[in-house]
């Protein structure tokens, strides 16, 4: 693999603290790296030394020649007089670009529903990010930098994007820096990662289930300092293992060290109390809506839903933006009123909205954190044990010297973990999150999940971060057509329905949104006539008896490999760590040797997976 890019010896100083201390790391051709860490610690400083836009106290970063580098950052350099068209394909005919299939594809799955001719300046922040990001991606680039790509992208735009990415650049070539807090996108794209903490970057290897399983191991050898964040990754592990089931068919090997590492931890939740605990709360009655639409104009926005929402209840809310997430949110919380139908509350009903405009924050800029902690209860039960509201804060990652900050001065990442605070400090039996993980780090993110794990009452959850999404709920529905669906099958049931229905309206049908009904029996048939292809697909590609008794061979011994493989890169990590650590040659020595091996490794899993796919076809 060709070397691309090389920083020696970074060091990054503001007036109040230093950032990086003495950094040296590279990147190589097929590198796809993900960077986590805490808000605040350097990520995005990080990816602006790499990229040359900062410029280090000391150190360098040398590049390869003729090297090819795009970056997109957090704000974008788009001229507000230029046309969407102009920005990203720039003087160009418009047979010259859609000539180009790769052109084609980025322009349909980012902004193919804003008006070509429309101005960057008339542009909402989310469509101009999506333009920013088209304008990129249409470049011919050895190597990208992104610099939180999923903000503003619903769960489809992230899903193309993942798939794009992946098939960018041929095997072994082209290199990915990427900062997301979206920990689904960083699993299906990035096969290393690096931590950003305490001024150093630190490597691992694999996504991030695989980082978040490396770093627990790493924790549990210093467990006395690192308890907090160790059980937080525990507990991340604990539903890796337990929870979705697509991530099931992660290779056995690596499923067997996450169960020796978990054997001790309980389940993330435990449904059945928490269900009990929220009928006590909550009688039988929560929120019911019954034949309910909403209009905006000569627009409809919801059709005729139905939707009975039970005590304990946990639920994610999928839809593309603009379907009407948020208005649904609207009409359960009784911050809106349905044109037709009715809605009806319970009457011990609290409801408690985390809302992505910190309104609740608005009255109390002024005040200082501790003063608004004075003015809540005194401790608060979590799990058995009793907190303090400043104890609570620090476990949402708060350090004492924010205590007397004003509310105003605080960072957009502070700003949530004090809005979750007062939220749960109100005790409500009803939380409605819209998109909670906006401004959010992967830490707080972890911590916010451990929290509502013990929380008992109905939760309702609208968000575009697919991981939290299965982490915090149990079931999911779907606004589609104008109606509420239920999908069993989660967000990847959500993904297929929403290309059904694209496929639908290419196809020129002339079905109407106004009857959910409609949409339901229609969906119904498509859904059997799909299922019904599927499965003459898959009888036609089952294997034959000696086919499949030579897959499960090949399965065997790819297994057997990987065994031997694993053990020898546990080996040699043993080595090393024994190992002269000012033996700089002797350490790269071995470094080489275990690169290899997790290189054949790595292979051998895409190998496994094929079989096995094969197998069960």
């Amino acid at each position: 693999m060709a070397h691309l890019l090389g920083a020696e010896a970074l060091h990054l100083e503001y007036p109040t603290r230093v950032v990086f201390d003495s950094v040296t790391l590279g990147v190589e051709s097929g590198d796809m790296i993900g960077i986590v860490g805490r808000n605040g610690d350097g990520k995005s400083s990080l990816l602006g030394m790499l990229a040359g836009t900062i410029e280090p106290d000391s150190g360098r970063v040398t590049y390869r020649g003729g090297l090819r580098l795009g970056m997109l950052g957090q704000r974008d350099d788009l001229d507000d007089e230029a046309t969407v068209g102009f920005s990203v394909v720039g003087d160009a005919a418009d047979h010259e670009w859609a000539a180009d299939p790769q052109a084609r594809d980025i322009i349909s799955g980012l902004i193919a529903d804003l008006d070509w001719d429309a101005q960057i300046s008339s542009l909402s922040g989310g469509q101009r990010r999506r333009v920013a990001l088209a304008a990129l991606l249409i470049g011919d680039w050895d190597m990208l930098i992104l610099d939180e790509p999923t903000n503003h992208l619903d769960v489809d735009g992230i899903a193309w994007l993942a798939k794009h990415i992946r098939a960018r650049w041929p095997k072994n070539s082209g290199a990915l820096l990427l900062v997301t807090h979206d920990r689904w996108f960083l699993d299906e794209v990035c096969t290393k990662t690096w931590e950003v903490h305490d001024r150093i970057v630190e490597p691992f290897e694999g996504g991030y289930a695989a980082y978040v399983l490396q770093r627990v191991e790493r924790d549990r050898i210093a467990a006395a300092t690192e308890a907090k964040r160790q059980n937080l990754m525990r507990k991340e592990l604990a539903w890796l293992r337990r929870g979705a089931p697509a991530r099931t068919s992660k290779p056995k090997f690596r499923i067997e060290a996450a169960n020796q590492l978990i054997a001790d931890v309980p389940e993330v939740r435990n449904p059945i109390e928490l269900k009990k605990m929220a009928t006590a709360r909550l009688g039988k009655d929560v929120v019911d809506l019954l034949d309910v639409s909403k209009h905006f104009g000569q627009t409809t926005i919801l059709e005729d839903v139905t939707w009975r929402i039970g005590p304990g209840e946990r639920t994610g809310i999928l839809g593309p933006n603009g379907a009407g997430k948020s208005t649904l949110l609207g009409l359960v919380s009784g911050e809106i009123e349905p044109d037709a139908g009715r809605v009806k509350r319970g009457k011990t009903v609290q409801i408690g909205v985390l809302d992505q405009q910190f309104k609740d924050l608005a009255r109390i800029a002024d005040a200082r954190v501790r003063e608004v902690l004075a003015e809540s209860k005194t401790s608060f039960n979590i799990e058995g044990k009793d907190f303090t509201p400043a104890q609570l804060l620090e476990r949402l990652g708060f350090a004492k010297e924010h205590l007397s900050a004003r509310v105003k001065e605080l960072s957009g990442g502070q700003k949530r973990r004090l809005q979750l605070l007062m939220l749960l400090m109100a005790e409500p039996n009803v939380i409605i999150l819209d998109e909670p993980t906006n401004d959010v780090d992967s830490d707080m993110l972890a911590a916010m999940e451990d929290l509502l794990d013990s929380w008992p009452g109905t939760l309702i959850v609208v968000s575009h971060d697919r991981y939290l999404l299965e982490r915090v709920t149990d079931q999911q529905y779907a606004i589609l057509d104008n109606g509420l669906r239920h999908v069993p099958g989660g967000v990847e049931e959500y993904l297929r329905l929403r290309a059904e229905q694209e496929r639908r309206g290419s196809a020129g049908s002339n079905k109407t949104a106004g009857s959910n009904g409609a949409t339901a029996g229609a969906g119904g048939n498509d859904s059997g006539g799909a299922a019904s292809a599927s499965e003459g697909s898959e009888s036609a590609a089952k294997l034959t008896g000696a086919e499949a008794r030579a897959a499960k061979k090949e399965v065997s011994s790819i297994e057997r490999r990987m065994d031997k493989l694993t053990s020898q890169i546990a080996k040699k990590h043993e080595e090393m760590a024994a190992h002269d650590q000012t033996d700089f040659e002797g350490l790269a020595t071995l470094t080489a040797a275990i690169r290899e091996y997790q290189d054949e490794l790595d292979e051998l899993e895409m190998r496994w997976l094929e079989a096995s796919e094969a197998l069960e076809a």
